[in-house]
């Protein structure tokens, strides 16, 4: 869901779209989370407020609101415990992205990053053993950054 959420504000052909708010309930839906107004509105600044930090353009406190309330609760079964997550209602989508970010954070340090070409708005999670990923596709920005160089090279040889 993070990377989905992160890149719902793609540049396309004719400008940068902004998929929560084309179609925010269906994106919602499609990703199991509640679809109330409060939801989204939340998700909408929550994924603002993501994509700054990932960019650095923001510390990580700016999440904060997003998590206020949130409480794990032990559950204890025969197999051991469980630890469940009490969201806070209306903002239960915003509150589980901030935690999926802080997870990957700690888990896969420097992995997420934005996108390099500048003119794109899209994230990617690197994979790659050596974290060298630059861009979100090398089909599509890593093709054209190549191209560009290459033309900005030898158009300066002439």
């Amino acid at each position: 869901m993070l990377l989905d959420l992160l890149n719902t504000t793609p540049v396309l052909d004719d400008g940068q779209h902004d998929v929560l708010a084309e179609d925010g309930p269906r994106w919602l839906a499609a990703h199991d989370q509640p679809t109330s107004d409060d939801e989204l509105r939340a998700l909408v600044a929550a994924r603002d407020a993501l994509q700054a930090v990932v960019r650095g353009q923001e510390e990580p406190a700016a999440l904060a609101p997003f998590v206020e309330g949130v409480r794990q609760r032990a559950r204890f079964d025969s197999t051991g415990v469980t630890w469940d997550l009490d969201l806070p209602e209306g903002r239960t989508a915003a509150a589980r992205a901030v935690l999926a970010w802080d997870a990957l954070r700690l888990s896969s340090p420097g992995r997420l990053r934005p996108c390099e070409n500048p003119d794109c708005r899209l994230f990617l999670i690197d994979h790659s053993k050596p974290n060298s990923a630059r861009w979100c596709s090398m089909a599509v920005c890593g093709n054209r950054m190549k191209a560009r160089r290459h033309y900005q090279r030898t158009r300066g040889d002439r």
